[in-house]
Parts: C-alpha cells; sequence; structure tokens
C-alpha cells in the first residue's frame, strides 16, 4: 500500500506543499500580533496539522484508494486473494499513518526552523495524533464505501461532508465563537475534539488526562467508524465482484 502511494509523486508532493502553504500563510497573519514567525508558527502548527493536512491526506486519501481500486477491478483481484479486508483496512491504516507522521515531521520541522518551539508532551501529542489518523482513515473508509461511488463524485462528497466538521470543528476560527446551538451541535463533531485535545496537548495548555473527555469520544468515533466500515466494505465486496 506504502509503495503504491510513492508512485504517485505528484499527490505526494502536494501532501507536502498544502500544509506548507497553509502554515506559512495562517503563520503570517499572525505574526504582528504575535512577535514574530516562530511563535505564530508554534500558535498555529496543531489546528494546520489536524485540520488541513490530515484531512485531506488520511480522509481524502483512502477515499481516492478505494474508488480508484473499485474502478479498475482490484477488488476482484482481492476476493481472489488470501487478503481479508481487515489486513486491507489494516494496510490503509499504515500507509496513511507513514504519510501523517511525515506530515507532522515537515510541519514542526519548519516550525522548529523559523524560532518556534514545542512546549507540550511528546508522548501525549503522539498519542492524540494517533487518534485521528485512526479516525480519519476509518471515516475515509466508511465515505469510499458508503458514499462515494464514483471519481467524479470523490471531491463533492469529501467537501460536502468534511468541510462543515472543519468549520464547526474549530479549524479556522475557535469554536467558542459559534452560535450556543451550534456549538452543543459540535460536542459531537470528531474534528471539535480532534482540534481541542491535539491542541492544548501540543501548546502545553493541558496534559493529556485533563482531555480526556475529547480522547474517549475520538476512541469511540474510530471504533464504531472501523466497524461501520468494516460492515460495508465487506457489502460492497460482495456486490461489486458478484459474477
Amino acid at each position: 500500500m506504502i509503495l503504491e502511494f510513492t508512485r504517485s509523486r505528484r499527490v505526494l508532493g502536494l501532501w507536502v506543499l498544502f500544509p506548507l502553504a497553509m502554515l506559512l500563510l495562517f503563520g503570517w497573519v499572525r505574526s504582528e500580533e504575535m512577535g514574530g514567525l516562530g511563535p505564530a508558527f508554534a500558535f498555529t502548527a496543531p489546528g494546520i496539522l489536524i485540520g488541513a493536512a490530515l484531512f485531506f491526506s488520511c480522509l481524502g486519501g483512502p477515499v481516492s484508494v478505494i474508488v480508484g481500486e473499485r474502478e479498475r477491478g482490484t477488488l476482484n483481484r482481492l476476493m481472489a486473494s488470501p487478503m481479508t479486508g481487515r489486513q486491507y483496512f489494516a494496510g490503509l491504516i499504515l500507509a496513511h499513518m507513514a504519510i501523517a507522521l511525515g506530515q507532522a515531521a515537515l510541519v514542526y520541522g519548519t516550525t522548529y526552523l523559523v524560532g518556534g518551539r514545542i512546549e507540550g508532551s511528546l508522548v501525549g501529542g503522539i498519542t492524540i495524533l494517533g487518534l485521528c489518523i485512526g479516525a480519519y482513515v476509518s471515516a475515509g473508509f466508511v465515505i469510499g464505501t458508503r458514499f462515494a461511488s464514483g471519481t467524479e463524485e470523490i471531491n463533492g462528497t469529501v467537501a460536502g461532508i468534511g468541510v462543515p466538521l472543519l468549520v464547526l470543528g474549530g479549524t479556522f476560527f475557535p469554536a467558542d465563537n459559534l452560535p450556543p446551538a451550534l456549538f452543543a451541535v459540535t460536542q459531537v463533531n470528531p474534528v471539535f475534539h480532534m482540534n481541542r485535545a491535539f491542541t492544548a496537548v501540543a501548546r502545553g495548555d493541558s496534559a493529556i488526562w485533563e482531555v480526556w473527555g475529547s480522547v474517549v469520544l475520538l476512541i469511540g468515533f474510530v471504533v464504531c467508524a472501523v466497524w461501520v466500515g468494516s460492515q460495508a466494505f465487506n457489502r460492497m465486496l460482495t456486490t461489486h465482484t458478484r459474477p
């Protein structure tokens, strides 16, 4: 699975350029307010990583992979091989985890180069990052198997489902600024809890046990999404490969 991604150099290049461009843009906007690029990058990096980089690579990526392999007929070969749906899903998780860790290293490496310093717990940050990757990939698995039936539907489906979650999840502005009714709704938004938990731990504002509510919700979301995605994937295999 990872080797398959390395063959698509254009996609890999975009996954490198996009978070860097977002980090530079948002960091530059806040640099005067925060006293320089270093502090601004350090403040901006968690939201850029969760709400921009991982959203497109770890949610949009699985949708594209599943739809593409379905249209190329790869699923027929999958059914004839010893590989199971669980192994396929595990391959997706591992491949996108490698990409996500590369993006994290890129975002925080750039932040460090311009003078930004990371104050939070490395272990806590990696733990929450792993949950975020699992949540995004699981959601992409569900979208790819249940909602995106063809290549032409990928962008519209991902944008239609994902962008409202990003907006309500505090990616572009603090969720506290939302009207009370929308703020209540976003409490069940996994992106809100990704941003809340990872930002608090990465900036050193809270330890991981102080955001346990968001961590528990993310674990529950991953478990539910994996179950729903595996059921949908099995149905898709049966339907798509039926003679």
